[in-house]
């Protein structure tokens, strides 16, 4: 099975570390928040992905180029221009990228990769930006059960915030500690389409998560896979810290993979 993943967005809400980069392409210890994702698939035996490059997409290109040099132990003969690659440390993958557009919308990312899609009947599909430990073989054999066009990760979103209770003097009645809210679920990404889902994208530059989706819920075509476990999306600087944090100190839950 591919993989699809949309690496094109601006990344604007982490302009810290997206002026010269896009947002998959940040880096969570030394690897890029992409390759942590990769690794996610990678460890169910999923290698073939299709990414969806935009804005800044030549580093997401040159990175996955020079892959087995930025990776391996290297002797390099500047006079004759040879490289000797002494220590590999390559992953099995097989890689397309495509341009799918700077300001395009995630419908049309989607759009736009059809043509690049195996004779395959279903195709994983996320976003560049979310670490999960979500058992993805689960999740697929969830989605061929119920025969739906499209399933997607349903989560609690993370607590971010304490909550603080007012009354009509302007006096604190209540401080909160931030806690996960579990009064509501949010698209986590990690979804699985049928290729039947390209008949729901019905014009230019659509988004997914509004009209695709609205389409899909209207012909009851659209199924949820709740994870309960770890999720989180890396959306400002904070949450970089965050799981950056959580690498260095070995705490990473989404690394399911052994090396």
């Amino acid at each position: 099975m591919i993989a699809v993943i949309l690496a094109g967005g601006l990344g604007t809400r982490l302009s810290e570390e997206t002026s010269d980069k896009p947002k998959p392409m940040i880096e969570v210890g030394s690897k890029p928040l992409l390759w942590h994702i990769m690794k996610i698939y990678s460890f169910y035996g999923i290698n073939d992905f299709i990414i969806c490059c935009g804005y800044k997409g030549s580093v997401i290109r040159e990175y996955f180029s020079s892959f087995s040099l930025l990776n391996s132990d290297i002797t390099m003969n500047t006079k004759n221009n040879s490289i000797i690659v002494h220590k590999k440390n390559q992953e099995n993958w097989n890689l397309t990228f495509v341009d799918t557009g700077i300001v395009s919308n995630t419908g049309e990312r989607v759009r736009l990769i059809k043509e690049y899609l195996s004779k395959e009947d279903n195709f994983c599909l996320t976003y560049g930006d979310g670490l999960s430990n979500v058992d993805i073989k689960k999740l697929i054999n969830y989605h061929k059960k119920n025969k739906k066009i499209c399933t997607i990760t349903t989560v609690n979103p993370p607590g971010r915030f304490g909550k603080v209770i007012v009354d009509k003097k302007n006096l604190v009645t209540s401080f909160q500690e931030k806690k996960d809210n579990n009064s509501f679920l949010i698209n986590g990404g990690f979804m699985v389409c049928n290729k039947k889902i390209f008949k729901y994208i019905l014009n230019k530059n659509e988004v997914l998560e509004k009209q695709v989706f609205n389409r899909l819920v209207k012909k009851k075509e659209l199924a949820s896979f709740f994870h309960k476990n770890f999720w989180y999306a890396i959306d400002t600087l904070r949450d970089k810290n965050f799981i950056s944090k959580l690498w260095l100190n070995k705490q990473a839950p989404w690394k399911i993979w052994k090396n």
